[in-house]
């Protein structure tokens, strides 16, 4: 298949459905990617021709901006973690030791709405001012 630039098309059967896929070598061995049926795929124009041409307030792109340059950092794969497969061995084990099934947690929704954008400035200001030494602002003049 490497020698001669080949790919292999198969059916696989995922999650109770039947998918195509394709494998082609890789390193030592070969690799697996599930295809797409033409009815799945669908252009982008069909949903992003609906959205109108905006052009962003200039402090909406610095908060963006400074947002993006505060959380930047490499990538840790360690730091994620699978909490389904968690809770899983725990119902597993919790059931093996033989304990009586835990009641399902209830979740409630936030008793307050959030303006995320007034949000966003004060944590900017908090971060700047922690920053930078205070200094007397000079009077602004109102026109």
């Amino acid at each position: 298949m490497r020698s001669k630039a080949l790919v292999a098309l198969g059916r696989i059967v995922l999650s109770k459905r039947e998918r195509v896929m394709a494998l082609e070598p890789y390193e030592r061995g070969l690799i697996g990617t599930t295809l797409h049926y033409p009815y799945e795929v669908r252009h982008a124009k069909d949903y992003f021709a609906d959205i109108p041409e905006l052009t962003p307030a200039p402090e909406m792109l610095r908060l963006a901006e400074h947002i993006l340059d505060s959380k930047l950092q490499a990538f840790d794969p360690s730091a994620f973690r699978d909490r389904y497969e968690e809770a899983l061995m725990a119902h597993v084990k919790a059931k093996q030791a033989g304990m009586p099934p835990q009641p399902k947690q209830s979740w409630t929704v936030p008793r307050r709405a959030i303006n995320l954008m007034e949000a966003l400035r004060r944590s900017v200001a908090v971060e700047k001012k922690s920053e930078a030494p205070r200094r007397a602002a000079p009077a602004r003049k109102r026109a």
